[in-house]
């Protein structure tokens, strides 16, 4: 006899009081953002419908979107789903003009939004409009809380827009977020990590059900005043203290009928019949087997679909007529039903289903799944090519995933394109022909997006076909280009870039790129003389007339070779990128121009000029909306050239917030970890920034990164010698040297020489540092190094420092520091002027005192405690009394001034005269918010402007450093 499944939803919520009070605190105190984290089975989904029937949400629109696990190409379903079903809460709101460009994107609410707007040439400019449109109408919809389930799910552009909303959200806005913390990469956490100060932040991390809470949950379930305490025991641990799982298994005993009422309780007739099959699987693979076969139709074809749909198209995948057996699933418990649109209660039961299906079955559920969403609108043409591949169909499927990625190609969504091809490559039949189109369309996809896939056995594969010769050269390009950026069989890559030069004879754009790859120090270990004739023939292949975009991106390749090298050439092509650009790089190829030269600009010592550069394309980038990955690259590299020339307000913060979002790859995590560790060192964490640096420089050394190494190398060195161990830190560090001298990056590695010349005197070997700095010197000479004169005269006065002549050290550290403010490099700046005092007053030269100020005002404005403590020490020695006025951390400002971090950040940089363009610029905001946050400031500070600004933050600040 087969028993009634009865309840299987507990009728209270059970074990999330508190977090349900927080919820419901965060979502009424707008403008805020919550998380609600957490793992399948959890209760995620239930605290939000809790959520949503709460009193204190009276009077504000719920708007609900969902993430699918079948992804899309189509962007932003979840925001689109939430707004369809308004056009009549919209009836009377005033909308910019800009709403009108979400038209095709809600045609439903075509009624009420503004005319179309005229489409624009760049993608990501229409991309940035569109995001607007759906701020304003979010906006104009409040007060209301937008939630988004299963974020882990969410598109590119979802998250994405998510991060833009939350940075602007509107007054009247909460949004309420929820995902697997364990399929939540670092984008989908950054979009909440630092929000604007005025928007509220709660997250919410729900853990498993212990044995009292299980023990309460079975009890609302089973309608009983209490279970034995055994039976919750035991359930909590066939659960794991998930509720679903607690759900599901109380259904499969009470349908077994093992479940008896006891004393006004519930018991199990025997403890181990308890004893199922383990986990939720085969819970919910017994309760659907007993149901009538219309409503087991009905869960099957639920499971295939994955997605909440409308009711007839549920039962019209499932063959079935009519709506006949809907309602039986439904009081199963397994499926729910909103708004009409019909879909599993969790994942885990709608993957428990899935797994127990017949393969034919399953094929032919697929089938139908297929031909059925075809007739949404827009049509989800990523679940047409997932459905098409399970239901047995191949070709279909090729056709469609293609059509699929060209969609998300279209739409600015690379990563989910790139996902697609990645996938039909793997899994699918091709003929080499067309086999090789696709891996050339994703090889070049997937050089756009964050994380690079490692595809290098996919291009390898179809290389090996018989195809002709320029499709086989554009694949070894690819080939080659992908394994520089992942790193992934290194030794093969200077053979396929030679090979690709050969098969690259018609198109000769390419050809030269290839040919720049063997003139990469950092991909070939070639000589120097080797190195340069391929880029010398680089120059005279690239075509002037060929096509612009090509020819920029390579030429600033050359460009950035010849910089790291010291050939004075990098220069003029630079300025003829430039004036060829206008200054203002348009497109992602005159972007990744300036990027490649800026970027390594940088490391000689030109920071001006790669700070111009890289300000322009990341200016030129915003106003465009460039892809997420653009854009990151572009803020690391300016975060690189401002630690590099000393100019360190809030570059702490921006590190971390990269850091977060976007440290993905391998050259990108050990930049950023590079500088990470230096500014660890600077308050004096002197153990913790030792450990990160061997990691960096272990791991860069790995790689061949020879022109990344002399940074971290550098502040590894300093750090041995203040700590007495210089020696075993010499050997730690000599492979990298090798690895940046054997690549004949002199203009680079002279970065490091005064480190190591210091590290080598504290040794007890002043011959080494002596032959090193000669070493050098001979090896720049003639090259364009803007860091040689004050590096090596900085060596050299540590030389005659340790050798006691005092004068002559004194003249040379003046001339050093002299020479690092021109460049500027601040920070060595100070360190060479703080020698040059230690010499002065060895002298008893009364300059020095006034000298070793100038080095503990560098230090205070660079907030350098360490080394303004070794500075300070230096000046007591000699009987001063510097005063070491330490800038306060953060949030003693904070208690000080009565500002938030970012209000005392903004008002120190208005206060030293910055425009809030530039405030913008260098904190990363919009100048809109700096102009919030710094009126904010004035208003507390009781400021009428930025001269009485700077008055009462010197005043307080002074004060309290006094005290």
């Amino acid at each position: 006899m087969k028993h009634a499944a009865g309840r299987v939803v507990s009728p209270v919520l059970i074990g999330r009081a508190a977090e349900l009070e927080r919820l419901v605190a965060a979502a009424v105190a707008a403008p805020s953002v919550t998380v609600v984290e957490g793992e399948a089975g959890i209760g995620k989904s239930r605290l939000v419908a809790e959520l949503a029937a709460r009193p204190e949400l009276a009077g504000r629109r719920l708007l609900k979107g969902g993430c699918g696990q079948v992804r899309e190409p189509f962007p932003l379903g979840p925001i689109v789903e939430a707004l369809r079903g308004r056009a009549a809460d919209l009836k009377d709101a005033t909308l910019s003009p800009v709403a009108g460009s979400l038209r095709a994107l809600l045609p439903e609410l075509g009624a009420v939004l503004p005319e179309p707007l005229p489409p624009l040439e760049d993608r990501a400019a229409e991309r940035h409009r569109l995001f607007r449109g759906l701020a304003d109408v979010l906006a104009a919809l409040g007060p209301a809380v937008l939630v988004v389930e299963d974020l882990h799910w969410g598109d590119e552009q979802t998250v994405e827009f998510l991060g833009y909303l939350v940075g602007a959200l509107p007054d009247a806005l909460s949004v309420v977020l929820t995902y697997r913390g364990e399929e939540a990469d670092a984008a989908l956490r950054a979009v909440t990590a630092r929000p604007p100060d005025p928007v509220g932040r709660e997250h919410l991390v729900l853990r498993p059900l212990d044995v009292a809470a299980t023990q309460a949950l079975a009890s609302a379930i089973l309608d009983a005043e209490e279970v034995s305490a055994e039976f919750a025991t035991h359930l909590c641990a066939r659960s794991s203290g998930l509720p679903l799982a607690i759900q599901e298994l109380l259904a499969l005993l009470r349908s077994r009928g093992v479940l008896i009422r006891w004393e006004g309780g519930w018991a199990r007739r025997a403890l181990d019949e308890l004893d199922v099959p383990a986990g939720v699987l085969a819970s919910v693979q017994e309760r659907v087997a007993g149901l009538p076969d219309r409503a087991r139709a009905v869960i099957q074809a639920a499971a295939v679909l994955q997605l909440a749909v409308p009711a007839a198209l549920l039962a019209e995948v499932a063959g079935l007529p009519d709506l006949e057996g809907l309602d039986a699933a439904l009081d199963s418990g397994l499926l729910t039903e909103r708004d009409g649109m019909v879909g599993f209660r969790h994942v885990l039961a709608a993957q428990a289903v899935y797994e127990g299906l017949p393969l034919g079955r399953r094929r032919s559920l697929h089938a139908g799944a297929a031909q059925a969403v075809r007739a949404l609108r827009p049509v989800p043409l990523g679940q047409v090519a997932h459905h098409l591949r399970h239901a047995g169909r191949p070709a279909e499927w090729v056709a469609a995933a293609v059509t699929a990625a060209e969609h998300a190609t279209t739409l600015g969504n690379d990563a989910e394109a790139a996902r697609l091809l990645e996938n039909l490559l793997r899994h699918a039949d091709l003929e080499p022909v067309r086999r090789a189109e696709l891996t050339i369309r994703l090889g070049w996809v997937a050089l756009n997006v964050l994380r690079v896939p490692a595809i290098g056995e996919l291009l390898a594969e179809a290389i090996h076909q018989d195809l002709p010769r320029r499709v086989r050269g554009e694949l070894r390009l690819l080939l080659g280009l992908n394994i520089d950026v992942t790193r992934v069989d290194q030794l093969r890559i200077r053979q396929v870039f030679v090979d690709a030069v050969d098969d690259l004879e018609e198109l000769p754009e390419y050809a030269a790129w290839a040919m720049v790859g063997l003139g990469v120090p950092t991909i070939t270990d070639r000589p120097l003389d080797e190195r340069m004739a391929w880029l010398e023939r680089a120059l005279d292949t690239l075509p002037a007339d060929g096509d612009k975009g090509t020819r920029l991106l390579v030429l600033g390749k050359i460009a950035m070779v010849f910089a790291v090298v010291g050939d004075p050439r990098w220069s003029e092509l630079t300025d003829r990128i430039v004036k060829e650009t206008g200054g203002r790089p348009v497109g992602r190829q005159e972007t990744v121009a300036y990027k490649s030269i800026g970027g390594t600009a940088m490391l000689t010592g030109h920071h001006r000029t790669a700070l111009s550069l890289l300000e322009a394309a990341l200016d030129s980038g915003r106003s465009s909306r460039a892809s997420r990955a653009d854009e990151f690259r572009l803020r690391l590299d300016v975060a690189m050239v401002r630690y590099l020339s000393g100019s360190w307000d809030a570059l702490a913060q921006e590190i971390a917030t990269l850091r977060d979002e976007y440290a993905r790859r391998p050259a990108e995590r050990i930049q950023l970890s590079s500088v990470a560790a230096c500014l660890a060192a600077a308050p004096g964490r002197l153990g913790t920034a030792h450990d990160q640096l061997l990691d960096v420089i272990h791991e860069a050394h790995a790689r061949g990164d020879g022109d990344i190494l002399p940074l971290p190398v550098t502040m590894l060195l300093r750090l041995a010698a203040a700590r007495g161990a210089a020696e075993p830190a010499l050997a730690e560090t000599a492979g990298a040297v090798t690895t940046w001298e054997a690549k004949d990056l002199w203009p680079v590695g002279v970065r490091a020489v005064p480190a190591l010349a210091e590290a080598m005197l504290a040794a007890g070997r002043p011959d080494e540092a002596a032959e090193l700095a000669d070493r050098y010197e001979a090896r720049l000479r003639g090259l364009d190094a803007p860091l040689a004169e004050p590096a090596l005269a900085h060596a050299r006065g540590l030389i005659d420092l340790a050798a006691g002549q005092w004068a002559r050290a004194a003249g040379r550290f003046a001339a050093a520091a002299a020479a690092y403010g021109l460049v500027p490099a601040a920070y060595e700046e100070a360190q060479a002027t703080e020698h040059a005092a230690a010499c002065l007053f060895e002298l008893g030269d009364p300059a020095a005192e006034s000298t070793l100020e100038r080095a503990i005002t560098a230090y205070t404005r660079l907030d350098a405690r360490w080394d303004l403590d070794r500075a300070t020490r230096l000046g007591r020695r000699w009987g001063l009394r510097p005063v070491a006025r330490v800038r306060p951390a953060e949030s003693g400002e904070e208690h000080l001034t009565g500002l938030s971090a970012r209000q005392v950040q903004v008002a120190r940089l208005a206060a030293a005269g910055l425009t809030n363009q530039e405030i913008a610029r260098q904190m990363f905001l919009s100048p809109k918010t700096v102009d919030k946050h710094l009126g904010m400031a004035m208003r507390k500070l009781g400021a009428r402007s930025r001269t009485e600004l700077a008055h009462h933050l010197t005043d307080r600040l002074a004060d309290r450093t006094d005290t």
